[in-house]
């Protein structure tokens, strides 16, 4: 635990504008990103007395060892950098939404030369328009079905799109006229594109035009007595119509705004939008989160407008946007939003009308949505703390193990053997920090050494990391004043930031640039969990002991009675089958064991879709698939003589004398054999093999 006092920044280095601040930990990892109109007197905040420090920030300020800032000339430029970074950085200390689900979208793909439109989920993709997002993927799929009618746009994949063109017959819903089969050039690109603009528009909600006009057609042609075609007309209002009905008319005047309404208690909130189009609710989604940074209800509402519009520009911003209490700075954000959207946008509380009771609705759905939330983890967050406790109290650890790195070893009869590493922080899973390695010491199997391997080969990763920040140098005198970064600085006591200087030992060496994003290996864990018994923990230890590591700690878990082995005990630690702690030990062993061996499978079926021909040099893949198809098989290729091979296309007889060198060098293969008989399957003269 760091002492605040220790980097605290003298008041007159502050400066009294606008700015973005970042708390860096000793490993330079930035835990926390905010932003100031007087970066003074916020900065101030944070070094005051401890214990009238919300027990969260005082969290905080206690991990950190050193602050730096940035300044801006306005708030606005200061809402989009805080944003950029937070984005960038991941900071663990900042409230961060997250969508309790993939919402799908009705996205209509203008960047192909023949739009198509489809359910889409996960990150938008440029030159895409959507719509939504929608509570299921069904209901996507029925307006779409309805609207085909009308707008018969291209909903096949690539794939059958080619096909169709290929063969000059379409798909069955070009047949049925639901699809106006540009394949086989039935309507122009240009047609097309304009039937996707069109359905674009009656989805953004301009569709009291589509409508009229058709019902104007439909009256002409009865007046032509063209019955069929004004029965068709007629069908086609119709769907539109029942495409409409499936969202319910909420604001009378056609508006086009986001609602959003945040619940929330002491230790974690819900955020519910609903966008309105039309005077029309088109979709709703949801966020729940850790409230891990000491925020209020106007600050949540800041946070969910950076989510929901950081990446989004043009119309994806609406005219208006309903909040429940508007930010601290309102015309700061109103601003950013016009930026965003191109145009004004208005934000602001709901006095009265409609829309008022609109958003008391929204509101109903964030209570409930964070009752749900509730419910399914209404244990988890103590529950978590109390496993970390019981594993700090029954290791012996001063502290509870907020960062547990799990290996486990992997292999087939000693063949393509691996190993795994998987990271829990918090008692959660931790994703983008794990890791997979090859075992390159030696041949065969053999666990103990391997996992000697790996825990060396880890931690040795780790002290570079170490030695390449400086962690470890001597600061060396400096040959001449180094030129400070603009607009940057760094407090006292921190580590030098970017551009602090050019290395002493020489002048063409760059500035090295520590720009806090997470790095491979560069954190250590307090605690390392190896599967396996008393012979794995020993080699572990081992292993850290030979690199002059002694303050992280090791155990093992062995599966046969779950019993937990320290280094150099004889008798194992025996927690109790309902404890919380030996129960987030199982869920770390067996991530890291799924997690090993899904990649050892991955590895051992490459190794056998591998062919002789891939050690031939200069040989692609077509090259390949050229040979296996003149001759059948790698049987038969194995038998042809080099004037047979020269004779396939684009195979020259230097490839062929080389392409016959290594068939004839390869070992035989072994027999395939049926799984169900037992049988060994002879390769057939007209087969191939890989």
């Amino acid at each position: 635990m760091a002492d605040p006092s220790s980097y605290r920044p003298k008041p007159g280095q502050i400066p009294d504008s606008p700015g973005v601040y970042k708390f860096r930990d000793e490993h330079r990892r930035v835990i926390y990103v905010g932003k100031a109109k007087n970066l003074r007197q916020r900065l101030a905040n944070y070094f005051q007395d401890l214990a009238a420090l919300h027990p969260r920030t005082r969290t905080m300020v206690t991990t950190a060892a050193s602050v730096e800032w940035t300044v801006v000339s306005t708030e606005v430029e200061a809402l989009q950098l805080e944003y950029s970074w937070i984005k960038e950085f991941d900071p663990r200390f900042n409230v961060k939404y997250r969508d309790d689900k993939s919402y799908p979208y009705l996205a209509v793909t203008l960047n192909e030369e023949f739009p198509r439109v489809q359910v889409m989920r996960g990150a938008k993709k440029k030159g895409v328009r959507y719509f939504g997002p929608y509570g299921h993927a069904w209901a996507i799929r029925e307006t779409v079905d309805l609207m085909l009618r009308v707008f018969p746009v291209r909903t096949c994949s690539a794939g059958v799109f080619k096909n169709a063109a290929r063969t000059g017959r379409p798909c069955l819903l070009g047949y049925i006229g639901k699809c106006s089969a540009p394949c086989v050039g039935r309507v122009t690109p240009e047609e097309h594109r304009e039937l996707a603009d069109d359905f674009c528009d009656f989805m953004a909600g301009r569709t009291g035009t589509y409508i009229r006009r058709l019902e104007k057609d439909m009256m002409a042609a009865a007046e032509e007595m063209e019955y069929e075609r004004a029965a068709r007309l007629r069908d086609d209002v119709e769907a539109l119509k029942r495409a409409m009905e499936k969202s319910a008319v909420v604001l009378a005047d056609a508006t086009d705004a986001d609602l959003i309404a945040v619940a929330e208690d002491e230790l974690e909130a819900a955020v519910q939008i609903f966008h309105v189009r039309g005077g029309r609710v088109r979709g709703q989604r949801g966020w729940v989160t850790d409230k891990v940074e000491n925020v209020d209800t106007s600050g949540l509402v800041e946070l969910a407008l950076q989510q929901l519009y950081g990446e989004e520009t043009g119309d994806s911003v609406p005219k208006e946007v309903l909040v429940p209490a508007l930010p601290e700075d309102p015309d700061a954000v109103s601003q950013w939003l016009a930026g965003r959207r191109g145009s004004q946008v208005s934000l602001r509380i709901p006095q009265r009308g409609d829309k008022k009771d609109l958003m008391a609705t929204v509101q109903r759905n964030a209570q409930q949505a964070l009752g749900l939330h509730k419910t399914k983890r209404a244990s988890d967050l103590t529950t978590r703390s109390r496993a970390l406790e019981e594993i700090a109290q029954a290791l012996g650890l001063d502290t509870a193990p907020l960062r547990i790195e799990c290996f486990d070893i992997s292999h087939l009869q000693g063949e393509d053997v691996v190993a795994s590493m998987v990271v829990f922080e918090d008692g959660l899973v931790r994703k983008s920090e794990y890791r997979r390695f090859q075992i390159k010491g030696f041949e065969g199997q053999d666990d103990v050494r391997s996992m000697h391997e790996v825990i060396g080969r880890r931690f040795k990763r780790y002290l570079q990391e170490k030695e390449r920040t400086g962690e470890w140098e001597e600061t060396p005198a400096p040959t001449g004043p180094a030129p400070a970064p603009q607009n940057t600085t760094t407090a006292p006591g921190a580590a030098p930031g970017p551009a602090a200087g050019a290395d002493a030992a020489g002048a063409d060496a760059e500035p090295r640039e520590d720009d806090g994003r997470p790095k491979r290996f560069a954190y250590p864990p307090q605690l390392v969990v190896v599967d396996g018994g008393q012979p794995q923990v020993a080699a572990a230890k081992r292993a850290l002991d030979e690199l002059g590591i002694d303050d992280i700690a090791v155990c093992g878990l062995a599966k046969r009675l779950e019993e937990v082995w320290l280094p150099d005990d004889d008798d194992p630690v025996v927690l109790p089958r309902s404890s919380e702690g030996l129960y987030l030990l199982q869920r770390v062993r067996d991530e890291a064991h799924r997690f090993a061996i899904t990649y050892q499978r991955a590895k051992r079926a490459k190794r056998i879709r591998s062919s002789p021909l891939d050690a031939v040099a200069g040989l692609g893949e077509t090259r390949k698939q050229a040979l296996i198809k003149h001759f059948g098989s790698v049987k038969k290729l194995k038998q042809a003589t080099i004037d047979e091979i020269c004779e396939v296309p684009g195979i020259g007889r230097r490839t062929a004398e080389s392409v016959a060198v290594a068939l004839a060098s390869a070992a035989p293969a072994a027999p395939a054999v049926n799984t169900a008989t037992g049988e060994i399957i002879e390769e057939d003269d007209g087969g191939s093999t890989t």
